[in-house]
């Protein structure tokens, strides 16, 4: 080989690892993109495949997961812009085996936040017809039949919290389970769907506020249990975001025909109203959400959107009065301004997400209003991304 060969490999090759990065290098987002679409394009170029979101390093079959591209699901819905399409069966393609089987899945865990992702698949296989989504869907409704449940009915949060009924999982089953008993079951399992959200109502309201608790233990013997009521001590801003968001999503395929329906409205109404009176000054939503006064407390950003999501949704669907909707477009500004900015590649950065906590386990977490308070916050994690895309896409913003 010549030295003048060598010379133009060598430069062949700068010039070509010049171009391979600028081709990566993201552009810098202009400022008339939506916020719906600024925060899809956020996640898209920090997690390149969906089971990446979170820092999460191996595919997981996951609830954040399904939170995500549920927006991805109603953001394509909106713009069929293909990408989005393709995040989301990136995931399922990740995730399913060649024989239809959900990667590390054990049904034995009765884990109700395995049904979350499982709602993606019904969109995906009416595309498609790929055999293996269908399997999916029928795996997790098998886990749905023989869940365990509570002396009256309720569905376990896991196998490892028996009778236990945590406010989250209303949202993790409840839209999967109507949408599937209403598209493949002839609507036989309505009746068990309104079970879930009326032993909420009964047992994990608050009384006083009218907002919700994040558990309920109807044996009463764990610890974190209120002895009388079995409820855990917290009203967790984001328990109550999850709720309604379970609400607004099982009523989009729940008959308006059935008995239960005007029923699963009311619920809607009660929450919405609570909430709405236990807002701040700005419109937003505190961590302990009954006690905006409490040292340390502060505003959150997850349950903020969660909320803002329910009313615009519930408004816009005719299940709330139309105030909901000006609510939140006035939160929805408040939020902008209290937890929002723009990196310089004009990505989006939600600040003071709470951090996932929870009940129980080991080491024993309480659940008491302080244990919720000192949970670290952080920039950008998943359930605060993926409500702030939910609101944006229901605002068109």
């Amino acid at each position: 080989m010549t030295n003048f060969t060598k010379y133009s490999i060598v430069l062949l090759l700068i010039f070509s690892s010049k171009t391979i990065a600028q081709t990566a290098e993201i552009a810098v987002l202009p400022d008339n993109v939506k916020w719906s679409e600024r925060t899809a394009i956020t996640i898209l170029n920090k997690y390149p495949k969906a089971y990446q979101i979170d820092g999460t390093e191996k595919p997981k079959w996951d609830y954040k997961m399904g939170l995500v591209l549920s927006g991805f699901e109603k953001l394509y819905q909106k713009t069929n812009d293909k990408k989005y399409f393709n995040y989301i069966k990136g995931y399922a393609d990740e995730l399913i085996d060649t024989d239809g089987n959900i990667a590390k899945y054990d049904i034995k865990e009765y884990n109700i936040d395995c049904a979350n992702p499982a709602k993606l698949l019904f969109n995906l296989y009416e595309v498609t017809k790929d055999n293996r989504y269908l399997k999916v869907l029928q795996q997790i409704r098998t886990q749905l039949e023989s869940q365990p449940r509570t002396a009256s009915g309720g569905f376990w949060h896991k196998q490892i919290y028996p009778n236990q009924m945590w406010v989250d999982g209303l949202y993790m089953a409840e839209p999967f389970y109507t949408q599937y008993t209403v598209k493949y079951e002839n609507d036989k399992a309505l009746d068990d769907v309104a079970k879930q959200f009326e032993l909420v109502q009964a047992h994990l309201v608050d009384k006083k506020t009218g907002l919700i608790y994040q558990a309920w233990d109807e044996s009463k013997e764990i610890g974190w249990a209120n002895p009388e009521t079995g409820t855990s001590p917290t009203i967790w801003g984001r328990g109550i975001g999850w709720y309604m968001m379970a609400l607004v999503e099982t009523l989009d395929y729940y008959p308006k025909t059935n008995k239960n329906y005007k029923t699963l409205v009311g619920y809607l109404n009660q929450i919405a109203k609570s909430a709405d009176k236990n807002k701040s000054a700005s419109g937003l939503w505190y961590q302990v959400a009954d006690k905006p006064e409490m040292a340390g407390n502060y505003l959150e950003s997850s349950s903020s959107a969660m909320i803002i999501y329910a009313f615009a949704k519930g408004a816009d669907k005719g299940y709330l009065t139309s105030n909901y909707k000006k609510t939140a477009q006035k939160s929805f500004d408040a939020y902008v301004k209290e937890f929002v900015k723009k990196d310089e590649k004009g990505q989006v950065i939600i600040s003071n997400v709470s951090s996932n906590v929870g009940l129980g386990g080991k080491p024993f977490r309480d659940g008491t209003n302080q244990y919720y308070i000192n949970s670290k916050t952080k920039d950008n994690s998943s359930p605060a991304l993926a409500a702030f895309l939910l609101s944006a896409i229901e605002l068109n913003k």
